[in-house]
């Protein structure tokens, strides 16, 4: 995970209160329970992606040619693997969310 418990903490609190303050917006539930939800799906994102990370990596370690980490046919060929994970998990696409 790439964010401390107390980043994560102050993100979930951002995000509360920019829902709290926006008026088609309506809480069913307490806030503090809306937090904890919010970090916990923070917390959860971020594992996914972790995971991820992890399968990519080792997919591209298991090529016959070494393909050096940071060169730009390891980043290009990272983001294709990472993309088709991602789509296998979440079902879409991750080039749309980049732009």
């Amino acid at each position: 995970m790439r964010l401390s418990r107390e980043k994560i903490n102050h993100l979930s609190h951002l995000i509360l209160k920019a829902l709290w303050e926006d008026e088609n917006v309506d809480f069913i539930e307490e806030k503090n329970k809306v937090r904890l939800e919010i970090v916990r799906l923070i917390t959860e994102e971020l594992k996914l992606d972790d995971e991820i990370d992890k399968i990519v990596r080792e997919a591209i370690k298991s090529y016959s040619r070494k393909i050096e980490e940071g060169s730009q046919e390891w980043e290009v060929l990272y983001n294709k693997k990472y993309g088709e994970e991602l789509r296998k998990r979440r079902n879409y696409d991750i080039n749309k969310l980049l732009g």
